[in-house]
């Protein structure tokens, strides 16, 4: 009787990525969404199967809002990559509610996040905060302390090898070519912070290089 052998490929699991951030990333699963564009990107690519992405967005939410809900939020989900997006509250709410974070403590709370993920094996991408008000040039008004903290972001993801998702200088390119009308809002995003479609597609196509790159 002939021996039939067979040989089994098995399929590989699929990367959990939790996307861990402020309003920015709550709005992120909803329709246009930066979370639901870059599940389309990666499905018209035929790799939906390689990623299960999933948002945990809360509005108003600071660094250290993500460090008091990470076991609950991320953890208990046991994300393989974890895509950290926060840093606009911590600059915003200084100026509007005089609630924003200290950069020195942002620094700690920040650097905090991603030793407990690193030290459990997962995988993290950061992004620095894109924009708060859409002028080119740097005359937004808080534009010196956005890039103060997102060079705080860069300083982190080098000294823990961490994949940078530079949305900052990548809206700032943006806005210096198709922003000529000194626009505040309104080119890519509803009001100087929140993302309209365009600003989420720029997120989501950065974000694909990123996610790529780890698999």
């Amino acid at each position: 009787m002939a021996c039939l052998l067979f040989s089994f490929t098995p399929a590989k699991k699929r990367a959990r990525v939790v996307f861990f951030g402020d309003s920015i990333t709550e709005a992120g699963v909803h329709p246009g969404g930066y979370i639901t564009q870059l599940r389309d990107s990666l499905s018209a690519q035929g790799k939906s199967r390689q990623f299960e992405l999933i948002g945990s967005g809360i509005g108003g939410n600071k660094i250290y809002d993500l460090y008091l809900r990470l076991e609950e939020d991320v953890l208990q989900r046991k994300p393989d990559v974890v895509v950290m997006y926060v840093g606009v509250n911590d600059v915003w709410h200084r100026q509007m509610f005089g609630t924003g974070t200290d950069a020195d403590k942002f620094q700690k709370f920040y650097l905090a996040l991603i030793r407990k993920f690193q030290k459990k094996g997962i995988k993290v991408i950061v992004c620095t905060p894109a924009c708060i008000g859409e002028r080119p040039g740097g005359t937004n008004p808080l534009d010196l302390e956005l890039d103060r903290f997102s060079a705080i972001i860069r300083q982190v993801a080098t000294e823990t090898q961490t994949p940078l998702c530079d949305l900052r200088r990548a809206f700032m390119a943006y806005e210096t070519l198709y922003n000529t009308t000194d626009k505040t809002s309104g080119v890519l995003t509803t009001d100087g912070v929140h993302l309209n479609d365009i600003g989420n597609k720029l997120v989501a196509e950065n974000l694909m290089v990123r996610l790529l790159e780890l698999k």
